[in-house]
């Protein structure tokens, strides 16, 4: 994402936690930052891509963080996948400096970020998401204002309810086909000429044919977000049962050691139960 940014003319200032991938960044014609406070302070655009709602906060609210080095008029653009109540909360506390926020979660893995073809979902003020569309365009295809702070949030829950379960169901159907026999690639082929072909089948297609699940986006981050989506459906009162079904099948991958593999790995789970695996 920051590639494609400098690509599209964007003067970087970074900063992360890992100095292996700031320093990438950097040889890339990005400046380093020393923390997120000095970012804050040299940029007119912030954004963020953290693991989860506690480190959104400590980046935004914490010693040296965001909110130190701020000033009024600074837009800042939480790209992770976090608690929606998380990103209204830091929202409420930012607009106190004067600083306005947008929450614009991503959906399109590893491939859709290195090219440029990301779906971002935003929630915040419309005015705000104008001004940064033209940043948005540098890393994504569909980008989609969806309403207030935290719409962005409860719409990438909503797609990771998908992902999860169409990844779920593939691993179901290519494990049927593989205790019967069927060639994976011709199964694979046919499933994708029909109702049944998705992005996900799309996507992880080489992940199923070669059966390695390097990650393109981990189990354990999946498994992140179904522990959001489950909470958030407590909090609004919606049942998810076949949710409820699919977190626990990642929670089982998890035990066994497997929450590195790439989430389409769920499969490696279905073939054990079924004594089909490798």
């Amino acid at each position: 994402m920051a590639r494609n940014l400098l690509k599209a003319g964007y003067a970087l200032v970074v900063h992360n936690r890992s100095r292996g991938p700031m320093e990438e960044i950097v040889k890339a014609g990005a400046r380093a930052g020393t923390s997120p406070r000095d970012v804050a302070g040299q940029s007119d655009v912030l954004v963020t891509m953290l693991p989860n709602s506690p480190d959104v906060e400590l980046v935004a609210l914490g010693k040296d963080g965001i909110i130190d080095g701020a000033r009024a008029g600074l837009i800042v653009a939480d790209m992770s996948t976090i608690s929606p109540i998380v990103s209204q909360k830091v929202g409420r506390a930012l607009a106190a400096k004067g600083v306005t926020m947008l929450d614009a979660p991503v959906s399109g893995g590893e491939k859709g970020a290195i090219d440029g073809a990301l779906s971002i979902m935003v929630g915040g003020d419309k005015a705000v998401f104008d001004a940064v569309l033209p940043v948005f365009q540098a890393m994504g295809r569909t980008i989609t204002h969806l309403g207030p702070l935290g719409f962005g949030g409860f719409t990438k829950l909503a797609n990771q309810i998908i992902v999860a379960m169409n990844l779920t169901a593939l691993a179901e159907a290519l494990t049927l086909g593989k205790k019967a026999g069927l060639d994976r690639d011709l199964l694979l082929t046919a499933l994708a000429g029909g109702l049944a072909g998705s992005k996900c089948l799309e996507q992880k297609r080489p992940n199923y044919l070669s059966n390695t699940y390097n990650p393109g986006f981990k189990i354990d981050l999946h498994y992140k977000d179904l522990g959001l989506i489950m909470e958030s459906a407590r909090a609004l009162g919606v049942p998810l049962p076949a949710t409820a079904v699919v977190q626990e099948l990642f929670s089982a991958l998890r035990v066994k050691g497997r929450g590195g593999l790439d989430h389409s790995g769920v499969i490696t789970l279905l073939e054990d139960l079924a004594g089909a695996g490798s």
